[in-house]
């Protein structure tokens, strides 16, 4: 019995013992790490030349997310050799080099938002450490706020935008990073800091690959012509970006029906091109000036030219700016016959409109005469067809269409021609008139409108163009439109060829111009709707209200500068070098 006793006893001992109560905890951790010190001075300037490493020191365990995307140096530091922590947490951040420093220069390392603390991951924001190898911090910086001119909506994830300084030499390497770069924030706001006195050429661009280096026609890209005279501090250099041109390069040849097709990068005005096969002499060459295609024609029946085996075809090209002769293996497909398509995008046919046909080869001729055009399969009616005059691949069908009523267009085969051959089958094309009452119109009174012609779209929700209108002067309108919501742009033709021409940085030649109404355009059934819209005014989709940026202060070495950085009130001036709106700091 003393025995049970004694083991209940111990049972009941380790069993309270066992219970642990849960911990009592704090709040949650949400103070980022804090820097302490580092291996040079704490004044920061006469740092020798020949140092080979920086180490930061700050007061929790954190690790580094994304180094290599954030981490700017200013100037840059060639051949860097490590970068610690790497894989797991420290309390201290170090960069180790291989080159010698520069004489009486200042050197920004900005961390962006890559240092966070081990345990909540809580963001050391936009921190920066600068020293100088003279015998004092430079504290000149220019600031501004960059913005994409042809944006339809911001762009969702990682802001790509930085914004650079080259000094200016009588030679410029753009092929080499900035002597100065930063990194746009969120909101589209920069910051340069830590400048010597002089005077730069500054540019924007969308780094997509990282390499902190402007790669024309892949990036976008924002400048001014003028350089800047940095003698004191600059705020409210603002700029936008836009698309930037393609060098003008040959890119590829290959089978296409009726043909081969030659395509290029940069938008050439004009291409030449004649082919040097002995057996296939009768082509025809199609290139409208501007187009990245070029397409050449013929009759590979006749010529017997990949009828049974792949041949070697070699056609020679000029640009004007290079020629060159290249070749593509070229075997007949018999499947690339010619035919016809509704081109209207269905079976509907939209109030007071056209019947649209289209072909994969450009229609040289067509013989409508032998065409028939019925309502409501009884009632022949009678119809006028054309080639597209600003498109060679579709037929246009015009006539008294009525709205709810059936149509059925047929076309025998035959009687439209191309170059070499004709549609091989007889269509019929059977679509209905839409009533008046599903559609809605939209008008737009443009204040400040363009003095040249330009192209107002209407794009859907996929950012995808559905109406276009090539134009001029400040009243528009868009009779017969499917309701909806949509997005619309002015893009400018500033020169007058009918294309809109990107930013070419090489030339310092400025994009076109181009505008985004800061709302979405709704259309209605039955219902006329009416805009406003003033070119001047700056607000966006996305921020409808307008932005009011603060004052702008130059932060301590080593703090945050997002934190301590306001942003500067712009006084919508503009520059007479471009995209840029300048505000110098008095």
């Amino acid at each position: 019995m003393k025995r049970l006793l004694l083991l209940f006893v111990i049972c009941f001992l380790v069993h309270s013992c066992a219970r642990v109560g849960a911990p009592v905890g704090g709040p949650k951790d949400t103070i980022a790490p804090k820097f302490l010190s580092s291996n040079i001075d704490t004044t920061r300037v006469n740092v020798r030349r020949d140092i080979r490493e920086l180490r930061l020191d700050f007061d929790e365990y954190i690790t580094l997310k994304d180094i290599n995307k954030n981490l700017i140096i200013s100037p840059p530091i060639k051949n860097i050799k490590r970068i610690l922590p790497s894989n797991i947490a420290n309390k201290y951040v170090m960069i180790q080099w291989e080159d010698t420093l520069q004489a009486n220069t200042t050197y920004n390392f900005n961390f962006g938002n890559s240092i966070a603390d081990n345990n909540e991951s809580n963001i050391l924001r936009y921190f920066n450490f600068a020293f100088s190898t003279g015998d004092k911090l430079d504290d000149l910086y220019i600031s501004g706020e960059i913005s994409d001119a042809v944006a339809i909506k911001k762009k969702e994830g990682e802001n790509k935008l930085v914004v650079g300084l080259y000094q200016v030499k009588d030679t410029i390497n753009y092929k080499q990073k900035p002597y100065y770069i930063t990194k746009v924030d969120d909101d589209g706001y920069y910051e340069l800091n830590y400048l010597t006195p002089g005077k730069y050429k500054i540019i924007a661009f969308e780094d997509e690959n990282g390499n902190s280096i402007y790669d024309p026609g892949k990036e976008k890209i924002g400048f001014q012509k003028e350089p800047v005279d940095v003698e004191k501090s600059v705020s409210g250099l603002n700029l936008k970006v836009y698309p930037s041109k393609k060098p003008l390069k040959y890119v590829e040849m290959k089978e296409s029906p009726g043909g081969v097709i030659m395509t290029f990068e940069g938008h050439p005005e004009n291409v030449k091109v004649a082919s040097i096969n002995e057996k296939l002499q009768d082509i025809k060459v199609t290139h409208r000036p501007k187009s990245d295609t070029v397409k050449i024609w013929f009759d590979p029946v006749k010529s017997d030219v990949g009828q049974t085996v792949t041949e070697n075809l070699k056609f020679s090209y000029d640009t004007g700016s290079k020629q060159d002769t290249v070749s593509v293996f070229y075997k007949y497909n018999k499947k690339n016959a010619m035919d016809l398509e509704n081109d209207n995008g269905g079976p509907l046919l939209a109030p007071n409109s056209d019947f649209k046909i289209r072909s994969g080869y450009v229609i040289d001729k067509i013989s409508p005469e032998k065409w028939t055009l019925k309502s409501d399969s009884l009632t022949t009616q009678e119809f006028t067809a054309k080639i597209s005059e600003t498109d060679p691949y579709q037929i246009q069908i015009h006539s008294d269409f009525v709205a709810g009523k059936k149509y059925q267009l047929t076309v025998p085969k035959e009687t439209v021609s191309s170059y070499y051959t004709k549609n091989v089958q007889s269509k019929r094309f059977d679509f209905e008139v839409e009533k008046v009452e599903q559609f809605g119109s939209l008008a737009f009174n443009i204040q400040n409108a363009p003095e040249a012609n330009y192209w107002i779209q209407l794009l859907d929700a996929s950012d995808k163009v559905v109406y276009s209108r090539y134009t001029k002067g400040n009243s528009i309108k868009f009779d017969i439109l499917k309701p909806n919501e949509y997005i619309v742009r002015i893009l400018v033709d500033n020169n007058g060829n009918k294309f809109w021409d990107e930013a070419d940085f090489e030339n310092e030649t400025f994009a076109e111009d181009s505008y985004v109404f800061y709302k979405k355009a709704i259309v209605r059934p039955l219902w006329e709707t009416k805009e406003d819209w003033d070119l001047k005014d700056t607000r966006t989709l996305d921020n409808p209200k307008g932005n009011v940026p603060k004052p702008a202060e130059v932060p301590a070495a080593g703090e945050a500068t997002k934190e301590t950085v306001q942003k500067e009130v712009n006084k919508e001036v503009k520059s007479e070098s471009g995209n840029a709106v300048l505000t110098p700091v008095k």
